[in-house]
């Protein structure tokens, strides 16, 4: 037993008639008859009485059209959820951050977008290192990282565009020596101990510093938050070179200073599989790049590129 034959036997049903029921299933009635013969078959039973004017339902009958409704009525649910999901309206996406795409305000912008056109899209969020998002997003435990593309390479399977770029900052304790002058030199700062973000394995500030700028920096503590990172510079516990966006971060004692190099930045990646398949994701990924969404509803552009 198909779907087909249900729709048929319903049609039949409603009208009560087969040739009303074959012009409404825009087939011909032969056809139609044939097919209800072939139903009564399997199922072992008349369907219908007939007469030389109208058909009724037998008691089987009666009792096949309750359940054929219901299996029919599933059937188009079942339709319209994979179809919703397919165009992302329905579904789920992951979220990887790090601190500075909430400061930068990226974030919550993509996720009020999406909110927008997407409202039954769940959203799970998850405050993570660049490496791990990286891991967690080949794993399958998240769908999307917002991330500096310092401190991880970026795998082939992975796609990464540019959504972010701001000049660094040195943040420190307001009784720290550098903090009287309004803006500091990185050759300053290289003579002050350090606190760093956790790199893992990639390259962190102090590896950068000395590779672009050939200073030796005494890295003092490497934390894995941002704000670990701001709280111990607060303490006087070393300098920290953190993204413009932070200065919006008022911590006690904490003061930032703008750096004389204007060369030295820090960028924001937004990171996601290279195939995606996922409905939700995809329609997610659209909108953060600027593209046309699958609702029709127009996206905000962004400037991107493909990391290699």
């Amino acid at each position: 037993m198909d779907l087909r034959h249900l729709r048929y036997f319903v049609a039949v049903a409603e009208t009560g008639h087969f040739g009303r029921a074959a012009q409404q299933l825009h087939i011909v009635q032969p056809a139609l008859s044939m097919q209800i013969r072939a139903l009564e078959e399997e199922i072992g039973g008349a369907l219908f009485v007939r007469t030389s004017r109208r058909v009724e339902l037998t008691e089987a009958g009666a009792l096949l059209l309750v359940e054929a409704r219901r299996t029919l009525a599933q059937a188009e649910r079942a339709k319209n959820i994979v179809q919703r999901s397919l165009r992302g309206e329905a579904g789920q996406v992951r979220v990887g951050f790090a601190g500075n795409a909430v400061l930068a305000g990226k974030l919550m912008d993509d996720l009020r977008e999406l909110h927008r056109c997407y409202p039954e899209v769940e959203l799970e969020l998850v405050e993570m290192a660049p490496r791990l998002q990286c891991e967690a997003i080949l794993a399958g435990e998240l769908d999307v990282g917002y991330c500096p593309s310092i401190g991880f390479a970026l795998d082939a399977q992975l796609s990464a565009q540019t959504i972010g770029v701001w000049p660094m900052l040195a943040a420190m304790a307001d009784t720290h020596a550098l903090a009287a002058r309004k803006r500091v030199s990185l050759k300053s700062i290289a003579a002050q101990p350090l606190i760093t973000y956790a790199a893992d394995e990639g390259e962190d500030i102090a590896a950068l510093l000395h590779r672009q700028y050939g200073f030796d920096v005494k890295v003092a503590h490497r934390v894995s938050s941002t704000l670990s990172v701001l709280a111990l510079a607060a303490a006087g516990l070393g300098i920290a070179l953190v993204p413009a966006p932070l200065d919006q971060v008022a911590i006690p004692s904490l003061v930032y200073r703008p750096i004389v190099e204007k060369d030295l930045s820090a960028d924001l990646l937004l990171v996601s599989r290279v195939n995606e398949t996922d409905g939700a994701v995809r329609a997610f990924l659209a909108l953060t790049r600027g593209v046309e969404a699958v609702s029709g509803k127009p996206a905000r552009k962004a400037r991107s590129r493909t990391a290699q």
